[in-house]
């Protein structure tokens, strides 16, 4: 879709001049004189429904227009100012520019007409600190987003301005908030397969994310479940996809991969995309698996599972900003015993970031830049507002000079200063954005993904429930156990969770070789922002297995580098 000064091509949505979108885009649109509304994506709504909110248009109620079931984007105008928001996640994003005539929105940065040019040092601050810090700055100069959370309003001669959607009430326990999301949950899977009118595909890694969706898949319509497997991969994994299968009669086909579907391929001819994605190293191992159901009608997937149905330490921290200490205290020592680690670093650390807080930290870390190069060191692994990972190890002075300056303005942007709400919706919009990402590469594997755990009601009802009641310490996700009873015992007590690291490592030694030369090559090495034989050293000490706490900064790093290669590549055939 495009909107404002960037309108063109596509068609009009009726009601709502000069918004167009694309043939294949699904609207339901209503409009009374000049107040319009339109709903396009993934959603059951009606123009019943639609017409039903336009009271809420005149009376600038936007929130209200985003409390669909499913995956959208929501346009609408009261004559006079105009509002669009895509969804909480920011798989629907928005992406907006200034232009002389005005402010140009559009759905993907490329209808903005504006040239995309990378932003190297955002890409290395993200690298370096996470992308958390900057939700409404995307990977091109010039180019805002509208961050996961809110909407875009506009309105003549103002400018932009971002309005709060979120809309989460919070439950008064676990039983009632389990209940909603329950609710939430079921609807969301069981209105798309029912919709499919056929056979649907669905992610089955035996976790219990994409187990809890294939269950509730497999009670209103036929499943094709598709599992990925290899050398690598845990065994227990496997006996628990193959279980979930048996208990749901869910058609199962197995991938059996090998060294060739190996992480960090980047085989020829796969999509670049329109922003680096971790996923991009895994395109090879996509491909293997989900080629029997490419053509279905709709992919089921348990992406985001883990964002609504867990929390991190950061419950942690606010109950020490809350002044519960002694609570704080029992739950850190009752966790560090079943890791089987000392509570006592874990406890400082969350101390720390309770003591400090978001601006603080964020400070702390822009200083710590500024003294001098960063040395990689084992970190306890509790939550932190900002933490300077490898990655930071690998910046040369400028990069230094140039992620600290951002990590200062960040320090004083708006964001939730409570350490569990500025989590979750950090770790939200990460999510929603590999999801995004994912789009190009879901459209050349023929398959068409949907993102139950990510829909705006599932979110909102997960949300309400406290991350502290999310957290569990006997039981792992306790929210998907008293939300949906009716799975069986066996798979909701499971508390282990597979990883990919063994194959990332084997990944990195098969293709170190390549790896080395695309980041010595690539533009945040050339434009002096990272080292790269500070790179070499830890791509060859992970892929010899010495290393695994580099793993995840790696990973970032390469796909970044790859993708930059791709850009570079499309503005060299522009120039043709």
């Amino acid at each position: 879709m495009t909107g404002g000064t960037a309108a063109g091509g596509g068609i009009e949505i009726v009601g709502l001049g000069g918004v167009r979108r694309a043939p294949a885009a699904r609207v339901r649109a209503a409009c009374e004189g000049p107040v319009a509304l339109a709903v396009v994506g993934d959603s059951p709504v009606t123009e019943q429904d639609v017409r039903g909110l336009l009271p809420a248009v005149r009376a600038g109620r936007w929130a209200e227009l985003t409390r669909w079931p499913g995956s959208y984007w929501v346009v609408a105008s009261d004559g006079r100012q105009h509002f669009v928001s895509g969804d909480l996640a920011g798989i629907r994003a928005v992406y907006y520019t200034p232009h002389q005539e005005g402010t140009a929105w559009a759905s993907e940065p490329g209808l903005l007409g504006r040239p995309l040019v990378p932003d190297l040092p955002l890409l290395a601050a993200r690298l370096a600190a996470g992308g958390h810090h900057w939700p409404h700055r995307t990977p091109y100069e010039q180019i805002r987003q509208v961050p996961g959370g809110f909407g875009l309003l506009l309105a003549p001669g103002a400018p932009p301005q971002l309005v709060d959607i979120a809309g989460v009430e919070p439950a008064s326990e676990l039983r009632e908030g389990a209940e909603r999301f329950g609710r939430a949950f079921t609807d969301a899977v069981h209105h798309r397969v029912r919709a499919a009118s056929g056979v649907v595909g669905a992610d089955l890694s035996g976790g219990l994310d994409s187990s809890a969706a294939v269950v509730l898949a497999a009670g209103v319509g036929t499943v094709h479940a598709v599992t990925y497997t290899d050398g690598y991969t845990s065994g227990e994994d496997m006996a628990f996809a193959a279980r979930v299968a048996e208990h749901t009669a869910a058609r199962h086909t197995v991938a059996t991969g090998s060294d060739e579907q190996l992480p960090f391929g980047f085989p020829p001819g796969q999509p670049t995309g329109t922003e680096p994605v971790l996923e991009a190293a895994m395109y090879a191992m996509d491909t293997a698996y989900l080629r029997p159901v490419r053509g279905l009608p709709l992919h089921l997937t348990g992406h985001g599972g883990d964002i609504v149905l867990d929390a991190s330490s950061s419950c942690w921290v606010r109950l020490l900003q809350d002044g519960r200490r002694r609570e704080a205290h029992r739950q850190v020592v009752a966790f560090a015993r079943l890791c089987n680690t000392a509570p006592g670093p874990y406890w400082k650390a969350l101390k720390q970031a309770a003591d400090l807080g978001r601006s603080g930290t964020l400070e702390g870390a822009a200083e710590a830049l500024k003294r001098g190069a960063i040395a990689p060191s084992p970190a306890v692994a509790s939550w932190s507002w900002c933490r300077l990972g490898a990655g930071a190890s690998w910046l040369t002075a400028e990069g230094r000079h140039e992620v600290a300056a951002m990590l200062r303005q960040a320090a004083h942007d708006r964001q939730p200063e409570c350490a569990d709400e500025f989590d979750q919706w950090a770790a939200l919009r990460s999510v929603g954005a590999s999801a995004r990402g994912w789009t190009p590469y879901a459209d050349a594997l023929g398959v068409r993904p949907v993102y139950p755990y990510l829909d705006n009601e599932v979110v909102r009802a997960a949300f309400a429930v406290p991350a502290l009641a999310r957290r569990g310490l006997v039981s792992y996700k306790p929210l998907l156990r008293a939300a949906l009873p009716q799975l069986p015992d066996w798979l909701t007590s499971r508390r282990s969770k597979g990883s990919f690291t063994a194959q990332r490592i084997a990944g990195l030694a098969r293709h170190q070789g390549l790896l080395d030369g695309l980041i010595a090559a690539s533009p945040l090495a050339a434009g002096g922002l990272i080292d790269s034989a500070a790179v070499r050293v830890a791509l060859a000490q992970a892929a010899r297995g010495q290393s695994a706490t580099v793993i995840a900064d790696l990973h970032q790093l390469i796909v970044t580098c790859w993708w930059l290669t791709g850009q570079t590549a499309a503005k060299e055939v522009t120039a043709c």
